[in-house]
């Protein structure tokens, strides 16, 4: 009897088993999502599966490289869309407000991961991703001090640590909530408090 799953290019396939993944994880810790979970949500067996992916971790690991890949492309985007620091700064912040709202599993993979002792591949690509994002935010930082749209003695790194920081809590409270509306709701307000804290003193 003929499968009723349509057939697809191998890319497309472990692109779908990524997504599914990653849908799961939205209402569930990624340690308690197995393959079968994510066979079944695609409609193919366990077995269809393993010749996309050698275990689960290979799976995860595919879902985290593919998050980094379109998280850095969109704040990318988002920086270069224009001349201004400090507009380029809340667009990268949008950006990712938006990335999560419609991917909200990628933070509880991520947490997940950071939770654990031992360094993985998995790990190593977030540490990769955190480090891209981190010299994308000082560049603008830079940027900033330099047009004179900051305050002059700014401290940069500090300054990238905090935006950082602003977006983790703002992610942590919309997982606690359980509504990804909050993210939305709350981010404006959230970064116009960052954003005074950068200017020079009056």
């Amino acid at each position: 009897m003929a499968s009723s799953t349509p057939r697809l290019t191998t890319a497309s396939r472990q692109a779908e088993i990524v997504d599914a993944a990653l849908r799961l994880a939205q209402a569930r810790s990624p340690a308690l999502i197995t393959t079968t979970d994510i066979a079944q949500a695609i409609g193919v067996t366990q077995g269809a599966l393993f010749k996309h992916f050698e275990n689960k971790e290979a799976l995860w690991l595919a879902a985290m490289e593919w998050v980094r890949e379109q998280l850095t492309e969109r704040i990318e985007a988002a920086a270069a869309a224009t001349a201004d620091p400090l507009q380029a700064l809340r667009q990268v912040f949008d950006a990712h407000v938006d990335f999560v709202a419609q991917h909200p599993g990628v933070p509880r993979l991520i947490f997940h991961e950071l939770q654990q002792p031992a360094d993985s591949p998995l790990k190593e690509s977030v540490r990769t991703l955190m480090k891209g994002y981190r010299q994308l935010l000082l560049g603008l930082l830079k940027r900033a001090v330099q047009a004179g749209r900051v305050d002059a003695e700014l401290d940069a790194p500090a300054a990238a640590t905090l935006f950082l920081g602003i977006m983790q809590g703002l992610v942590m409270q919309s997982m606690i909530s359980g509504h990804v509306s909050t993210l939305r709701s709350e981010a404006p307000r959230v970064f116009d408090l960052y954003l005074r804290s950068l200017r020079p003193a009056s």
